[in-house]
């Protein structure tokens, strides 16, 4: 990795300590990461991902920045960064790296266009997961018409699924006999005292605060499968199929099969081909040890690490690693 010039590093002082609030010693680095401040779980995978480059690497450093979204989303915040320079690498959602590749939804009326985005490889996905009351005769995603849900709080991506979802399957609030739209501290307690039968979550697996629920609420993960979703994940260029595995909670035996976003890291494309490559490298190289340094890391498929959600055009450095191993 090469070094960044003073002036980049007078830069990157001047503008990350106040948009990202990175102490001072982190502007010296050779590659930063960066995440939104309220997605622990994406800082987490973006310091393994450090750890993997420090570890191959012969001193090249690397920090993980936790970035505030300000006026803007969190996941804006972080494009930006990587956008303009301020960051070699960003972690974010699949449906924000399509929006900004394609300058749909929140980047359609911006100014500035994030046609530089490139892609390097997908992490571990973020599943929509269904969770019903055992008592609530709840088996399958046709299963909740009729029954009293939470559907999520505005502005949340659960809410934003779980509304793609109502028009694929043509339900509207009427379809159910009570929609509430809590909050997911709201929803659980609703959901242990029946105040609602199913709630909705879009959340890396196993998850502790799931796993509670789960646990104080007599509840389960539901299928969410049919026709319907098949085409709602063609559509909409960045839903894929996931599950969450069996075993990921106590009492769940066998997987649950549904679909979600995954998370991605992503670079610009002035990124030097070489540092492209050797960020993928190192991640790839040692794979098995990346997959142990965070829980939501252990199900990674490396075939599915160079397709799944990777709508913006791939980095010709990560392009260069995986056609060397005869993964492209």
């Amino acid at each position: 990795m090469k070094k960044p010039t003073a002036l980049r590093v007078m830069t990157l002082a001047g503008v990350l300590f106040t948009a990202i609030g990175a102490s001072s010693s982190s502007f010296a680095a050779d590659v930063l990461i960066g995440a939104g401040s309220n997605a622990a779980t994406h800082f987490d995978v973006g310091r393994a991902i450090c750890r993997q480059i420090q570890t191959a690497s012969n001193g090249a450093t690397c920090e993980a920045q936790s970035i505030e979204g300000g006026d803007a989303a969190e996941p804006i915040a972080v494009l930006s960064g990587v956008r303009t320079g301020l960051i070699e690498v960003g972690v974010v959602p699949s449906d924000w790296q399509y929006h900004a590749a394609q300058g749909t939804g929140p980047f359609e009326f911006m100014d500035v266009k994030f046609d530089s985005i490139r892609s390097l490889f997908s992490l571990h996905s973020e599943p929509f997961t269904l969770v019903a009351r055992r008592d609530a005769g709840i088996d399958g995603l046709d299963d909740l018409a009729g029954k009293r849900i939470s559907i999520g709080n505005p502005g949340t991506n659960r809410r934003a699924i779980m509304d793609m979802v109502m028009a694929a399957k043509g339900w509207t609030g009427k379809s159910f006999q009570l929609t509430e739209e809590l909050t997911e501290l709201e929803q659980s307690l609703a959901l242990c005292h029946a105040r609602v039968q199913a709630i909705v979550l879009t959340v890396a697996h196993p998850d502790t605060a799931l796993a509670k629920t789960l646990e104080l609420c007599d509840a389960k993960p539901v299928q969410v499968t049919g026709a319907e979703i098949d085409k709602l994940m063609v559509d909409s260029g960045y839903l894929v199929a996931a599950e969450i595995p069996g075993g990921s909670y106590a009492m769940i035996g066998n997987a649950t099969q549904t679909f979600g976003v995954v998370v991605t890291a992503v670079s610009s494309e002035d990124l030097a081909d070489d540092d492209a490559y050797d960020i993928v490298k190192a991640v790839f190289e040692s794979l098995d040890k990346f997959k142990r340094l965070h829980p939501a890391l252990g199900n990674l498929v490396p075939k599915r690490m160079v397709t799944d959600g990777l709508s913006a055009p791939m980095h010709p450095g990560a392009i260069r690693y995986f056609k060397e191993r005869g993964m492209l």
